[in-house]
């Protein structure tokens, strides 16, 4: 694997940075973890080989030309050698720096020292030298091999050349100890680079592995940094000093307006005249007045207008050049609002709590009241207004509980209604069918039942404070069409049982998404917000949860979107009560 092979990817900041598989550690590669550097030394090494191949054929026929005839023994093995080290060029793998002794080490080294070795072995009357090129495969071995390697390779071939020294030993005594200190010298000479050069290119390659891990770890550093920009709900722009924004995250685009499908990747605040108080904060900014919290309404030709809070910082110089950028921070104030009045609201939910509690005494008087009256009255139209003011007594009472549960948030505490193992679709459709009546909804209500026999914990009046309350909200976004509100029950075998409840109402902006089930937030102001979050706390207490999504459903002849609202019951068993 050469370098040229490593895949690259753009930052959120627009550079490219190539990604490389991480090294394990600090060890030097293995079998399957060749660096790129080693593979390009492996090339290298291989293809001197091929040059000093021909090098050598085309010496030996060249001495055969100059009527200085080579035995054809020499001149068939210097042949062979050479198409032997084009092979070995071409199909040849990098195995890996650090290895101890393999398979490899004989095509490789094992050859070259076959071969230095014969033509050292030729007659003496030849006119050439060939103890330099032992050095190759040394090389090789301590380049590429362990330390042991490298040393035995060359020990090996000091004793050649000692060997070689006693084979051709003549003349006299002084001469022949002359030779044979060469040889020894030459050998020390050859465990020395062995030696040195090992050392050299172990400490190559743990550099070149520190570096590979530094480079994948910024890499890995710079996607987190990109993915947690890309999530943030406040817009973050990368600007220059020519007012070119080379980087924009989601939230600053929805902010600018700025559709990622029209306009590209990298834009310039000048091409929409609604951002020119963003060029001249930018322009403040790179003038040494880096802007703190400023509240800017960008207008828009085709949009409701932002209103923003402005935050800039500017980057140190960046590299020797000198420029630096402007990083502009931008949060919708709308957000903000939605926030605080969420706050606001709260602490009237604290209140109401309190009044919730005040109410209880006069709604209790009024219940006795009404049963007493209802003891002396004999006309039906009068029992029927005492019933009437009963059962809305009774309901009165239920919500005040629950108002009084929610702010007191008792998971389980001591007032919490007993609860029951109730038979889900029975409950839903008696649930359905009185709201329906009541609102007049017969018509845009469908309800499918699909849990069966399946029963679930959960308290009664519960239940129906519940769907109650997701019915009211699908009926106030909800189409006048048939069927543009759809209760479903569903129930997986040895999985949960869940109620659905489905309208064809517009999706809600992401806002409001986020506090969706927070207390007294409301995106209308007639409605108390409160809803929503009492059917999560009643949920919770219960061992349900509830969420929303936005799907499609048939509704007639045609598929459309809508929000619905699905809860997760917990299984309960028919006839018996759990608490």
């Amino acid at each position: 694997m050469s370098s040229r092979g490593a895949r690259e990817q753009a930052t959120w900041f627009g550079t490219q940075l190539p990604v490389v598989s991480p090294p394990v550690g600090l060890a030097l590669a293995t079998d399957t973890d060749t660096s790129p550097g080693f593979a390009r030394l492996w090339s290298a090494f291989m293809s001197a080989r091929v040059i000093i191949a021909l090098a050598l054929l085309g010496l030996q026929l060249a001495l055969h030309l100059l009527a200085r005839p080579v035995s054809p023994w020499l001149l068939g093995v210097s042949a062979v050698y050479a198409l032997f080290t084009v092979a070995v060029r071409v199909m040849g793998e990098p195995r890996g720096p650090g290895l101890a002794f393999d398979g490899q080490w004989l095509p490789t080294v094992g050859v070259d020292l076959l071969f230095f070795s014969a033509l050292q072995l030729q007659p003496s009357a030849s006119p050439i030298n060939y103890t330099p090129l032992l050095a190759l495969p040394v090389l090789m071995a301590a380049v590429m091999g362990t330390r042991a390697l490298a040393l035995g390779t060359a020990a090996l071939v000091t004793l050649m050349l000692l060997a070689h020294s006693l084979w051709t030993v003549s003349g006299s005594a002084w001469a022949s100890a002359a030779e044979l200190t060469q040889a020894g010298l030459t050998g020390a000479g050859l465990l020395g680079l062995a030696l040195l050069t090992n050392l050299m290119a172990i400490r190559l390659a743990r550099e070149e592995a520190l570096a590979r891990r530094s480079r994948v770890e910024a890499h890995v550093q710079a996607m987190v940094n990109g993915m947690v920009i890309e999530a943030l709900p406040d817009g973050v722009l990368v600007i220059d000093g020519d007012h070119v924004v080379h980087a924009a995250n989601p939230a600053a685009r929805l902010m600018l307006g700025s559709d990622q499908d029209v306009t590209p990747p990298v834009f310039s605040l000048e091409d929409n005249p609604a951002w020119a108080q963003l060029r001249h904060i930018a322009r403040a900014t790179f003038n040494d007045a880096p802007v703190d919290a400023t509240e800017v309404t960008l207008h828009h030709e085709d949009r409701m207008s932002s209103h923003l809070q402005v935050r800039t910082q500017r980057t140190p110089p960046i590299g020797g050049s000198g420029v630096s950028l402007c990083v502009m921070f931008l949060q919708d104030l709308r957000e903000l609002e939605a926030r605080l009045r969420t706050e606001k609201l709260a602490s009237m939910g604290r209140m109401s709590a309190a009044v919730a509690h005040e109410i209880r005494n006069p709604l209790a008087a009024i219940s006795q009241a009404n049963a007493l009256l209802e003891e002396d009255l004999q006309a039906p139209m009068q029992r029927r207004l005492t019933d009437m003011v009963r059962q809305n007594a009774e309901r009165l009472q239920h919500i005040v509980d629950d108002v009084l549960d929610v702010a007191r948030v008792q998971g389980q505490g001591g007032d919490s209604a007993q609860l029951s193992a109730l038979a889900l679709d029975a409950h839903v459709r008696d649930f359905c069918d009185e709201w329906a009546v009541q609102h007049g909804e017969l018509q845009r209500l469908r309800v499918s039942l699909g849990a069966g026999d399946a029963y679930v914990q959960f308290g009664r009046e519960h239940l129906r404070r519940v769907l109650v309350n997701l019915l009211d909200n699908a009926s106030r976004y909800a189409s006048r069409r048939t069927g543009a509100i759809q209760v479903e029950t569903r129930a997986v075998r040895h999985g949960p049982v869940t109620l659905l409840v489905w309208s064809d109402g517009p999706a809600m902006e992401a806002a409001v998404r986020r506090h969706l089930f927070e207390p007294f937030f409301s995106s209308e102001s007639r409605s108390s917000g409160l809803g929503l979050y009492i059917c999560r706390e009643l949920c919770e207490r219960h061992g349900a949860t509830i969420a929303h999504e936005r799907t499609a459903r048939p509704q007639g002849p045609q598929t459309v979107e809508g929000n619905e609202f699905f809860v997760h019951f917990r299984r309960g068993h028919s006839g018996h009560s759990t608490f």
